[in-house]
């Protein structure tokens, strides 16, 4: 294969430095060579400067843009202060309604303080009657328990304390017949005799 060609130009750049005459040229080989091969165009200048405007009018435009924002400002200055006066009247109805609440709950508190002392003394009360009922119970159950005994012991005895009642009143009858003058040793009847005889 042949050799490859040296690049061309000053530093491989394509510009070659040509002497004519006097005067020295440069000329640029890369634009040369680009348009004979097609390539992609360069790309477009940048925007020029806009058109000259005088002094009045840049300041009118700064002066305009100080009005907006002075604008700008007292409309957030007046937004503020209807908020801030929202929030104050939010505020005092908030507080009105907490001191609402408050008495309100105090004086349910009391009413509830009240109804609890009411029934605690009622049932300091109830608790004294309960021993007092109980205590009377207890009374009535052991008097109860005395009488059945009584009765029990009247009913268990009856006969005996019948006989012995009986001789007592026939003692009684004799006796009373001694005192009035009768004399009864010699007599031999019976006791229900004596007695059916002296009633």
């Amino acid at each position: 294969p042949p050799p490859t060609a040296p690049p061309g130009g000053i530093a491989g750049t394509g510009i070659t430095y040509l002497q004519e005459g006097a005067a020295a040229l440069v000329q640029v080989a890369s634009h040369a060579h680009s348009r004979d091969s097609g390539a992609v165009a360069p790309p477009p200048p940048p925007e020029a400067v806009g058109p000259y405007m005088k002094k009045g009018q840049e300041s009118s435009g700064v002066l305009a843009m100080m009005d907006m924002l002075i604008a700008d400002l007292d409309k957030q200055i007046s937004e503020s202060e209807v908020e801030e006066k929202d929030a104050q009247a939010d505020y005092e109805k908030y507080i009105s309604d907490s001191a609402a609440k408050r008495a309100i709950d105090a004086k349910s508190i009391e009413d509830k303080e009240s109804a609890k002392a009411d029934t605690e003394v009622q049932l300091v009360k109830m608790e004294m009657e309960s021993k007092s009922k109980g205590k009377d119970a207890y009374e009535t159950a052991l008097r109860l328990k005395d009488l059945h005994l009584e009765c029990d012991w009247l009913v268990s005895n009856y006969q005996t304390r019948k006989e012995a009642r009986a001789d007592e009143v026939d003692s009684l009858k004799k006796a009373k017949a001694v005192l009035s003058g009768a004399d009864y040793a010699l007599l031999q009847t019976s006791k229900t005799f004596l007695a059916k005889g002296l009633l």
